[in-house]
C-alpha cells in the first residue's frame, strides 16, 4: 500500500480533534462516529482514509490510536435516532457526542465533510469542514478508523441474532445477499425505516 502524507494539523499550538462517521449507507445498524486528538508528531505508515485501507490494516492501526492519542471517544446513533434526524444530521449528532466525551476538550475541530453545525461550546469559529478529510488530516483519518471498526465489530456481533442476513459480512451495506434476505425474512428492529433501495418498497414494515 502506498503511503500518502497526511497534515498533523491545521494550526500550529492549538489542541485539534479530528472527526469521522462510518455507517451512512446501510440499511440497517448504527452510524458511529469518533473523535480524536493526536499529538503532533503522531506517524504511522498504515494511517489513511479508513475506507483505503485493508481490513487487516484498521484493526492493527486501531489499539496504537487508542494507545497514543491524546483523546479518543467513539459514540453511536441507533437505527431509530436515524429515522427520527436523517442519516446526514444523526451522522453530525454522532460526532457532537463523541467530542463532548473526550476527556480533553478541543480548541477547534475539524470535521470529514461539508456539513456540521455549532454545538454546546463550539460556535462556527470552531470548526472547520473538510470534503477528504480523513485523506487529509492524521486525526480525522485516526477518527475514521476508530469508527469503521467499531461500527464492524457492532455489526459482527449482531450478526450473531441475525445470521440469515449475512452482517458479519455485509455490514448491513445493500448487497445484493442482503437485500435478498429482507425479502425472504422481513425487516428487523435494526433496519432502519427512512432508508432503503426501491427494489424492496413492496415489503416495507
Amino acid at each position: 500500500m502506498k503511503e500518502i502524507k497526511l497534515l498533523s494539523f491545521k494550526q500550529e499550538g492549538r489542541i485539534e480533534a479530528g472527526c469521522d462517521e462510518a455507517g451512512r449507507g446501510p440499511l440497517a445498524g448504527p452510524v458511529f462516529a469518533a473523535a480524536v486528538i493526536l499529538p503532533r508528531d503522531f506517524h504511522h505508515p498504515l494511517l489513511n482514509d479508513s475506507k483505503q485501507m485493508t481490513e487487516k490494516a484498521r484493526q492493527e492501526l486501531r489499539p496504537i490510536i487508542e494507545r497514543e492519542a491524546i483523546a479518543w471517544a467513539v459514540e453511536e446513533v441507533s437505527a431509530e435516532e436515524i429515522d427520527k434526524l436523517n442519516i446526514l444530521w444523526a451522522s453530525v449528532t454522532g460526532m457532537q457526542r463523541a467530542v463532548l466525551k473526550l476527556k480533553v476538550q478541543p480548541e477547534f475541530l475539524l470535521i470529514d465533510g461539508n456539513k456540521f453545525r455549532p454545538f454546546g461550546p463550539y460556535t462556527r469559529k470552531d470548526y472547520e469542514t473538510v470534503v477528504h478529510g480523513d485523506a487529509t488530516y492524521a486525526c480525522i483519518a485516526a477518527a475514521s478508523v476508530l469508527a469503521k471498526t467499531y461500527r464492524d465489530d457492532y455489526m459482527i456481533e449482531l450478526a450473531k441474532q441475525f445470521p440469515q442476513y449475512g452482517w458479519n459480512t455485509n455490514k448491513g451495506y445493500p448487497t445484493p445477499e442482503h437485500i435478498a434476505a429482507i425479502k425472504k425474512y422481513g425487516w428487523t428492529e435494526h433496519h432502519r425505516k427512512s432508508f432503503h433501495p426501491k427494489e424492496l418498497e413492496p415489503t416495507l414494515f
